[in-house]
């Protein structure tokens, strides 16, 4: 189980790398494809999606620091709190900008939220 939650933890967080990335470094090349919109109206958008992206990396930053502490009870509180923000940005996200979010972002944070609850 311990090794199953770990690498959703660590899924989730190269998927926040990946999303840090695509906003700060990639909005007018790449954004248009993932999110098929024009670059021109990506291209306004620039600096607001730089600062998403910015906030994505904390979260997968704080997933990945799970990865560093040995005590357990503290492991699993910080990889909760970090699966919970996920899960509710994906949710805000699913509802504002495209049901997908909910299946990128939420679902699998959700998921295991419920397996680190189901170990303790």
């Amino acid at each position: 189980m311990n090794l199953i939650i770990s690498i959703l933890i660590g899924l989730i967080a190269v998927i926040h790398g990946y999303i840090l990335w695509l906003e700060m470094f990639a909005w007018t090349t790449r954004g248009p494809k993932a999110f098929n919109k024009p670059v021109a109206e990506l291209q306004n958008s620039k600096t607001l999606a730089a600062n998403q992206g910015l906030y994505n990396g904390f979260l997968a930053a704080g997933l990945f620091w799970t990865f560093f502490i040995s005590d357990a009870q503290w492991h699993n509180n910080v990889a909760l709190f970090f699966l919970a923000c996920v899960t509710i940005a994906g949710l805000y996200g699913s509802i504002t900008v495209t049901r997908k979010i909910f299946y990128i972002q939420a679902l699998p944070a959700l998921i295991t939220i419920v397996l680190i609850l189901i170990g303790l």
